[in-house]
Order: structure tokens, then sequence, then C-alpha cells
């Protein structure tokens, strides 16, 4: 039995486990089950890889990410790491020929989809051969309560039932408690041992911004801050990604789409243009991210607010994998809050299903109003601790609370007439419309000019109305019904009106373009990097993209730029000093060492 340190060098060409990952090899590689909490970037990965190549038999890695199977078999292989894939995507003689090499022990890791197991076939075939371990990645999948569920995660169990002597690891790079404790049950999981990491990614700046002109603010944000990087721009619609990827071509942006409603070639390529070039960005629905290990995605952003604090942090997770500088962006405006109570209110399910929509709602609201440190309430939403970061917007550039009992007072008496009044129910904007005294048409027809209540709002503006308005929703004094997105009192309204609560608003800071910001491209490229190894850098990444398009294969799979960073840095003259380069493990450097060192040697 080889050991687990000795693979990491040889292989992966790392010196050295991260955190938690030399405790949860042993404890895999010991036969012990084990449930995996570890941010995306962290290794989870090695946790399950490292174990299959120790243990006798064959690692039966159970995924959800076919489309991405064949990246993940192809960095294996370029490692020298048996592996293979069976998925639908398949013909029959390829589907043979790794079937083949499983029963012969001639694999060392076998990647499955989740819905292969529900069928007879992989079944009878897993029977067969001798397996050494099961992984579960993207284990969240299997919460009906979390961002991502897969109705095929729920006959995993099946695993233990079947194999009650192989050990099982199942990870994911985001969970509550109560998300945990539910993936320990559906998996008959609840005796493994759990091993939870820091959340945190202290790498990424999150930021988030009142929604004025969302595209607009976004090509800023990608002309000032991100130009020329990769990265990801999440909508909640179809239409709304095919508008903003347009709207970016059409501004010297290059931008792919994604979402269902393209074919499935149309994605694939799309998705593999994204992995394997430089700079492109990717606009998309939530389909597209689960499983992306491109390291050097130096931003995302949302144009929409997401569904739940849980997928905000997995779709960010996205962004910075190489742990270099990156950018977590959102723009949230009063029509997100009104759109996604909307969507809750429609949902199908009972009202329990309901409520706890509501409730993952109402903590993304939390978030995105709150004066303290961002980061710190991320964590503290996955039960961790943290103090104030010094890299969010609102430690960088802290918010003011002001008294805001007054405007709501007046906002709640607008909306309380015309409930009582007149028995009418409107959107947001006609009570803002009668507040800011505007003889509008709807106005005049519905005579809303002759409340009382009509233009005693002339001390804010109208953005500053829809800040109320947004964070009066958010703290429950307002709520949105029906299908027209229309706003009524709440339970807690009562009190405000008659002066028992106060009511503290979030004032946005006057936001300025400092120079501390800069730009994470420029952060990344010159990290630990001097002047005359810069020049050295890009020349290995020229030959890296060339040899990445040769072997059709992402750049990553090659090596990552942390390893060429350091290979510009300490420009081995040697096959074995290059040997000791961090990622240079012993099948890389016999494939690339030559060309490597050919190319240090160039004038």
């Amino acid at each position: 039995m080889q050991e687990p340190r000795e693979v990491l060098r040889k292989i992966f060409g790392y010196d050295s486990f991260r955190g938690e990952q030399q405790e949860i090899i042993d404890h895999v590689i010991g036969g012990g089950d084990a449930l995996v909490l570890m941010p995306t970037g962290g290794g989870k990965s090695l946790c399950y890889q490292i174990p299959a190549l120790v243990r006798d038999g064959v690692a039966v890695v159970v995924s959800p990410l076919i489309a991405l199977m064949q990246d993940q078999v192809d960095a294996l292989t370029a490692l020298g790491v048996r592996a293979g894939f069976l998925n639908s995507t398949q013909d029959l003689e390829t589907r043979r020929e790794v079937e083949t090499a499983f029963l012969g022990g001639d694999l060392d890791l076998l990647y499955l989809a989740p819905e292969a197991l529900s069928g007879g076939s992989a079944m009878r075939l897993l029977e067969r051969g001798r397996i050494s371990l099961f992984a579960i990645d993207e284990a969240h999948c299997v919460s009906q309560w979390g961002h991502d569920f897969r109705p095929d995660y729920l006959a995993l169990s099946v695993l233990h039932e079947r194999w009650p002597e192989v050990p099982r690891i199942a990870l994911t790079a985001t969970a509550t408690t109560a998300t945990r404790n539910e993936i320990a049950t559906r998996l008959k999981l609840t005796e493994a041992r759990r091993f939870v990491s820091s959340f945190d990614r202290p790498n990424i700046r999150y930021r988030i911004v009142p929604k004025v002109d969302p595209r607009k603010q976004l090509l800023d944000l990608l002309r000032t801050e991100h130009p020329g990087d990769a990265g990801i721009v999440y909508c909640l619609s179809r239409a709304s990604v095919d508008k903003t990827a347009e709207f970016l071509r059409a501004n010297g942006v290059e931008a792919l789409a994604y979402h269902a409603g393209l074919d499935a070639a149309t994605r694939a390529a799309h998705q593999a243009r994204f992995l394997r070039e430089d700079g492109l960005i990717m606009v998309a629905t939530i389909a597209f991210g689960m499983g992306i290990d491109k390291p050097d995605v130096r931003f995302v952003a949302h144009l929409d607010l997401p569904k739940s604090v849980e997928g905000y942090y997995q779709e960010t997770g996205r962004a910075g994998r190489d742990g270099l500088p990156a950018t977590a962006w959102l723009a949230y405006g009063l029509q997100d809050v009104v759109q996604q109570r909307k969507m809750i209110d429609s949902s199908e399910g009972d009202n329990a299903y309901r409520r706890g929509l509501a409730a993952h709602l109402d903590a993304m609201l939390a978030l995105c109003e709150t004066t303290e440190c961002r980061r710190a309430q991320l964590l503290a939403y996955f039960g961790e601790a943290s103090a104030s970061c010094a890299n969010c917007d609102t430690c960088l550039e802290p918010p003011q609370s002001w008294d805001g009992t007054i405007p709501a007072q007046k906002l709640l008496s607008t909306v309380l007439r015309l409930q009582r009044e007149r028995n009418q129910r409107f959107g947001a904007g006609q009570s803002i419309d009668i507040l800011l005294g505007r003889k509008t048409d709807k106005v005049v027809q519905h005579r809303h000019d002759e409340l009382s209540v009509f233009g005693i709002g002339t001390e804010l503006q109208e953005s500053e109305w829809r800040a109320v308005v947004r964070q009066l929703l958010a703290q429950g004094l307002l709520a949105v019904e029906g299908g027209y997105g229309t706003i009524s009192l709440t339970d807690g309204s009562a009190a405000v009106l008659s002066r028992q609560r106060e009511v503290l608003l979030r004032k946005e800071p006057e936001r300025t373009r400092r120079a501390a910001a800069g730009s994470a491209k420029k952060a990344a490229a010159s990290a630990d990097l001097s002047p005359a190894a810069v020049p050295v850098f890009e020349r290995l990444r020229a030959w890296r993209a060339a040899t990445a398009k040769e072997q059709g294969v992402p750049a990553y799979v090659i090596f990552h730029d942390a390893t060429l960073r350091q290979i510009a840095t300490e420009a081995p003259v040697s096959l074995a000093a290059l040997g000791t380069v961090t990622g240079v493990g012993e099948n890389k450097l016999a494939k690339y060492g030559d060309q490597i060192l050919a190319a240090l040697a160039e004038p």
C-alpha cells in the first residue's frame, strides 16, 4: 500500500496536505464513512482521489456533471491516473471498453451519473467488479431544501444497502446544518464522521450594489476592473441571459449564453469554449457552473437576486479557485424582491414548502441589506463565526443606518388608505407616485390625488422611496401578494403605524471609484511575480495554450497559473529542479518537462 503523502507528491505534485485533507483521507483509507463540507477550491476531490489510488479496487464516483465527466477524466489521465466514465453520451462500443477496464481492474476511478444507478445494468456491472470506495460528489443535490435538488440522488442510499462494507464519502461545498442533517439521513450516513472546513474564501471580495441599469453597471465593472478576464454572469431568466450576452457582445465584450432553452450541442460547445479559451464571459442561468473546475474565473456577477444564501455562496464560489483576488458582484433592487415573493406565492408545494422558500429569501435579503460585514454574515449563515473581513463593500465603504420610521409610516399609511378607503391594491410604484405628488394618468384616473397622503413624501427622491419599500419588504413590514405584485400591510405594520416600533434603514454610501480597489486582473497577473518574471510567465501561458489546444483539453489540465508563476519565478534549469515545483507530478514532468525547459531557455 502506497503512503498518501507519496501519492500526493508523485501524482499531484504537492508537498503537503491542506486543512483536514490528510485526516479525511486517512479515515476513508481506513474504511470509514465521511461527510465532507469544504469550500470550492478547497481540494475536495483529493479527499477521494488519493484513497482511490491507495485502496484496492476501483473507486466509483457519483457525479451529476455528465457534461464535465470528459474533462474530469482528461485531467486525471494527464496525471497518469487510470480513470473512465459511463454516461448517456457514449456509444455502445465505448461503454463496453470502459466496462471491460472496470471489470479487469484497469481503472482507478469510474465516474457515473446518479440516474445510471437507478437502472439495473449499472448495478449489475458494479456487482461484478471490486469497488474500493463510493464518492458521492455534489451531495447537496440530495436535499430537497437545498438549492440544486436532483431526484436521482434520493436512490443513492442503495449503495450502503448493497455494499455495506465499502466506505462512502459524500462531499459538497455548501450546506447549512439542516442540509447536512438531511444529506446524512437520506444517504444513510448518520454514523459517518463529519468534516466541516471553514467556508471562508478570503480572496473573494463581496459587493452588492443598488440596481439602476444592471447591464450598464455590469459593463462598467468589466471595463474598469476586469478587462479581458474570464467570468460568469448569472441571470434569472433565459430571455435575460440572451439579451445580456447580446448587449456585452455589442459593446465589444466576448460573451456566450448558456441556459436550458439552448439545444444540447450549443450548450456543450459554449461550455467547452469557456473552459478552453482565456477571457471569455459566460452569461447563464443557474443551470451552468456546478463542477466547473476553471481556476482563473476572476469574477461572478449576479444581475438578479439569488433565491438563497446557499445558492449565492455556491455560485460566487466559482470565482478565484486559484486563490488569487476575485470579485463577487450583485446588483439588487426592489423588483427582485417583488419577483421572488411572487414566485414563492405561485410555487407548487404545500405551505411548509413555501415557508421554507420564504425563509431562504429572507436570509438572502438580510445579507443584501446588512450594514455589517457581508462575509461575517455569510459565514454566520453556515454556523461559522468571523470577525470583520476588510475585504467586502460594507467593510471598505461602510453604509450608514438612518431612522426611517417617519418615511415608513408615510408609505404604510398610503398602502393602508388605498386598501381601506378605496378597497384597492397596487404595486409599489403607485404608492411612490402618490407620496411624490405626481399626477400620473393612473393617479388621476383613480382620484388618488385626493388622498390625504398625496404629496407628503417629497423629502425623498424616487430611488430613495424604492429603497424604503425594498427594505420594508425585507423586514417583513410589507408583503407582496397576488400574481400582479401588489403590496399590502403585514401583522408587523401596525406597530410602526402606532409608533410602537422604530424602523432603521440602510443608507447606501456614495460610491467612489478608488484606486485601491484596482483591477483584480492586474492583481492576479502580478501576484508574486517580479518584473523580470512577467514575460516568462506570459511565454509559459502561450506554450500552455498551444499545448491545450493541440490536445483538445482546458488549459488548466496542463498546469494551473499558480504552477506557471512558480516556474517563471524560480526559472529551474534541470528536470530535477522543475520536479520540485508545486503541481508538477512525475507524469507531467516526464510529459512536459523538456518543453518547459526549452521555453525557459528562449531569449
